[in-house]
């Protein structure tokens, strides 16, 4: 599902386009000026699941803060992801009079919908370029359709007005919008900046156009994309609509990197649309980031509300333990665990899953079957059953602790120990680390023969 033929670019330490995985980035809303404000905000974001931050950069506090940021950034290397500066209007004068805001920037992003009009727009536009090329820096073109340079729509439409057959206001607008981004890109190597030094957005608010726009870019071109929705709006419909636009596109193996401009609600943190790009990219299978769980709508045949509790308790086990299963058990966030409520599809979903577990419904036996790997492994009863099944996911995330490994490094688990031994090897892990993971294995393929894996009391 990704494109492979688009350009690889390097945003500072971070590559993406090519055959490098989909990047997530997101967007503080704080008063740059405000650099203790702004990292934090930078630190939520990061901590999410933000591999990119982008900030404003609206006017000459702005800008001087910008230096300031990146250097607590780099302070604590977690938090040293690529910074992106925001330029409107006034860019190209605020990047010439704050250089070190230039050199402190991982990447610009310009709208040349609004970098000035007439002769002004070509010279605002090359100033930037000229500025990015000397620093050695990588540029987004982002065309929005709230703000589309007036002068191409208004040649294009009169041209379209010519024609023996029209076409619509709308489809001239999205061509606008492509052809405006292509012609930036095309004036920008023009003037020096190489194509893996670009990147091209084409963003709506609607998701049948930035659908077609986007289509349209990775059928003429082969810049590195990033896709996003101009604003996608609050709550549900936010959701629903980023997801919308964003599956389509990466279903067809389009975009290098995504963003989810959803409006948050009030006092809500900043992190949620990262967290929702993470799950768009997971669903899809593009990408994984923690296990995912399974659960069942509910019907007329559930007894109770039990089952969307225990899927609660499940997601909130989840949730307070994946920072130290991601550090002990690298690969859980491949797992796949089902909550299910009835007979129904209750044990077929769970013998899917790596784990899962069978609550009765209506009319059913009072028992709850977990079952692990497809096997029937051990039958709940009582009031205790949401404690007992979680002690059993621990115990499954220890015991298959190798396997994860394994899986993360693209290494089958029928192999031998010293296979083991040298795919870690291979990996770029040191010989220590490398025998004890060989170790690791070696008990577990011990544990399987006794069948200790297995009891699960």
């Amino acid at each position: 599902m990704k494109q492979s033929s688009s350009t690889e670019i390097t945003i500072g330490k971070l590559k993406i386009g090519g055959k490098n995985p989909i990047a997530i980035q997101s967007m503080t809303d704080t008063d740059t000026a405000d650099v203790k404000a702004t990292f934090e905000q930078i630190k939520e974001l990061v901590d999410a699941g933000s591999e990119l931050v982008r900030v404003t950069v609206m006017d000459k506090n702005g800008a001087e803060a910008i230096p300031k940021i990146k250097e607590l950034m780099q302070k604590n290397s977690k938090y040293d992801v690529p910074l992106i500066g925001d330029f409107h209007f006034v860019g190209h004068r605020l990047l010439e009079e704050v250089p070190e805001c230039a050199k402190a920037l991982d990447k610009y992003r310009i709208n040349p919908g609004n970098v000035g009009k007439g002769n002004s727009h070509d010279e605002n536009f090359e100033k930037i370029i000229e500025i990015a090329i000397t620093n050695k820096k990588p540029v987004r073109i982002g065309v929005n359709s709230g703000s589309l340079d007036e002068e191409l729509f208004t040649e294009m439409m009169e041209k379209n007005a010519k024609r023996k057959n029209q076409k619509s206001d709308r489809e001239v607008f999205r061509e606008a919008l492509v052809e405006s981004a292509i012609l930036s890109a095309n004036f920008a190597m023009k003037l020096g900046l190489s194509k893996n030094k670009i990147v091209l957005s084409v963003k709506v608010s609607d998701v049948q156009d930035v659908i077609w726009c986007y289509e349209e870019l990775a059928q003429r071109t082969d810049f590195c994309l990033h896709l996003g929705l101009t604003e996608a709006g609050s709550g549900d419909k936010g959701i629903v609509a980023s997801t919308a636009a964003l599956s389509t596109l990466l279903q067809q193996g389009i975009g290098d990197t995504i963003r989810v401009s959803l409006t948050p609600e009030p006092k809500a943190p900043r992190k949620r649309e990262v967290e929702i790009c993470k799950y768009i990219l997971q669903t899809l299978g593009i990408r994984h980031f923690r296990p995912m769980v399974t659960s069942c709508p509910g019907c007329g045949r559930t007894s109770s509300d039990f089952y969307r509790k225990l899927a609660k308790k499940v997601n909130m086990h989840i949730e307070k333990n994946m920072k130290i299963w991601k550090e002990k058990y690298p690969g859980v966030e491949n797992l796949k665990i089902a909550v299910m409520g009835c007979a129904v599809n209750g044990p077929g979903e769970s013998k899917h899953a790596d784990i899962g577990i069978s609550l009765p419904g209506k009319s059913e036996n009072p028992s709850a079957p977990v079952y692990i790997a497809g096997k029937l492994v051990k039958t709940l009863r009582g009031e205790k059953i949401a404690e007992e099944f979680l002690k059993i996911l621990e115990k499954f995330v220890r015991k298959k602790k190798i396997a994860f490994a394994l899986e993360a490094e693209d290494t089958p688990l029928n192999t031998t120990g010293k296979d083991v031994e040298k795919a870690f090897i291979k990996s770029g892990h040191d010989a220590k680390y490398a025998k004890a993971q060989k170790k690791s294995y070696d008990a577990m393929l011990k544990d399987e023969k006794n069948n200790r894996l297995t009891e699960w009391e």
